[in-house]
């Protein structure tokens, strides 16, 4: 009795050894088919990730977590990188979430869940960011500045200061989340999420986000380092260039050296009257003379002498003629068009620094203006025209005269006194200051200028030929 259990005891163990042996191996063969860890560790994150899942989406967009739905703002992108562009307000549907700011351009039943399949909405990354208020940047109501550590600029505004600040303030705390390190596991998640494997879910989620606030710290370290050397060698430059300047003045030849060797030619138009004469030793510019000789040779009959304005490209190539001092023939076919010789004249005496009236006679002409009685006016004209500059004087006296031929032909070329005075008041007269009144002062002119022509003779003497 005491024999036969130890007889099939071996044999039981035996069998045991086996059956776990066979056991075993077929684990073992089950086991190396195998990459990932057994199923009951595999099952809670996979669990876990489409909770995730299921909480973060609610948006319709993967990852972060919608803090602000969406709502219409006036948008403007204002830098990029750090470069200024062209402001451009857009109405946009803005979604705040917990890392980023997202634009979409119109809003549907969801903006986001409606979004096309691949397709991004763009946003902004509030990592960094700084967000405030600004009204230099805009001249409209109720605007915020979000300025990203890489240089981009936006504004956002609405019409309704209660929206703005709302949005304000839920942008400001999702940034200061940010900042203090409470989004990073949000923006870890998103990650994860985006990466649609499980084999990520074992690797570390805020470490992505720990090194940009240092990146950003040393490009803003070295950006400040590059504008101090910059600064400390562009000081040094306009060192240089202010000296090279002054030898290069120093070694300058003179004015009168340029004319003599006829580098540098002296101005007709634009030139003072006085240095004007004395140069060609004259007391009438030679311009003036030849002007004058060609209307009345073939312009007085002209329609709208003087009134007409000619083409000011012609003019501008006579102008450039004159000034060059070439030989100049009026009656060349390519100053045919009277009216651009004309034009030409006016020009002269508008472009004088100082005009044919000077300065300083500017208010007595003025006042013998206002004198009712005629022939105190025109002894009061008389004596003002004898006390000017020859130059002047001699001028007028041509000019005059001229014009007083111009009126002698009036039934064919339709002008009149007072059509005359209106061009010419404004351009042989105008003060030095305009302190006063301009239309009071024009008046003045255009009666100035028709008296005297009026009473050509009687102040000037009859012509002399």
């Amino acid at each position: 009795m005491q024999k036969q259990p130890a007889m099939v005891l071996p044999g039981a163990v035996q069998m045991r050894i086996k059956s776990s042996q066979s056991n075993t191996g077929e684990r073992l063969s089950q086991t190396k088919s195998m990459v990932l860890p057994e199923p009951d560790t595999l099952q809670k994150p996979i669990n876990r990730h489409r909770r995730n899942q299921s909480q973060h989406n609610v948006d319709g967009s993967a990852g972060p977590q919608t803090i602000l739905k969406g709502e219409y703002l006036n948008k403007a992108k204002i830098a990029e990188g750090g470069k200024k562009i062209r402001k451009n307000w857009t109405s946009t549907w803005v979604v705040l979430c917990s890392n980023q700011l997202l634009f979409y351009k119109e809003s549907k039943q969801e903006a986001v869940a409606n979004l096309k399949p691949g397709g991004k909405p763009d946003g902004v990354d509030l990592c960094g960011a700084v967000i405030e208020w600004t009204k230099e940047k805009s001249s409209r109501k109720h605007v915020i500045q979000i300025t990203t550590p890489n240089g981009h600029e936006f504004l956002l505004q609405a019409d309704h200061f209660p929206t703005i600040c709302k949005w304000h303030d839920a942008i400001k705390k999702a940034v200061d989340s940010l900042s203090s390190g409470a989004g990073g596991q949000s923006c870890g998640r998103a990650a994860l999420h985006r990466s649609n494997s499980t084999e990520c879910l074992s690797r570390p989620t805020c470490e992505p986000s720990k090194p940009k606030p240092k990146e950003a710290k040393s490009e803003h370290r070295r950006s400040i380092m590059f504008k101090l050397n910059y600064s400390a060698s562009d000081s040094a430059d306009k060192n240089g260039v202010k000296n090279r300047l002054k030898k290069f003045i120093s070694r300058r030849p003179s004015m009168k050296t340029l004319q003599e060797k006829g580098l540098i030619k002296d101005r007709v138009f634009g030139c003072h009257m006085l240095t004007l004469c004395d140069r060609e030793r004259t007391t009438v510019p030679r311009f003036v003379k030849l002007c004058v000789e060609e209307v009345e040779k073939r312009g007085l009959d002209a329609d709208g002498i003087y009134r007409v304005s000619g083409n000011l490209a012609v003019i501008q190539k006579l102008r450039f003629l004159v000034d060059q001092e070439e030989e100049l023939d009026l009656g060349d076919s390519q100053w045919e068009d009277i009216h651009v010789i004309t034009g030409a004249l006016k020009m002269f005496f508008r472009e004088l620094p100082e005009p044919l009236f000077p300065f300083r006679f500017f208010d007595s002409f003025v006042e013998a203006i206002k004198i009712k009685e005629p022939t105190q006016k025109i002894q009061a004209f008389k004596k003002l025209i004898h006390q000017l500059p020859k130059p002047n004087h001699n001028t007028m006296k041509v000019l005059f005269h001229h014009l007083r031929r111009v009126l002698m032909n009036s039934q064919q070329n339709l002008m009149s006194t007072q059509g005359i005075s209106i061009v010419f008041g404004p351009t042989l007269m105008w003060p030095e200051f305009e302190s006063g009144n301009m239309e009071v002062n024009m008046v003045y002119q255009n009666q100035i200028v028709e008296s005297i022509l009026i009473e050509c003779v009687e102040i000037f003497g009859p012509e002399s030929k």
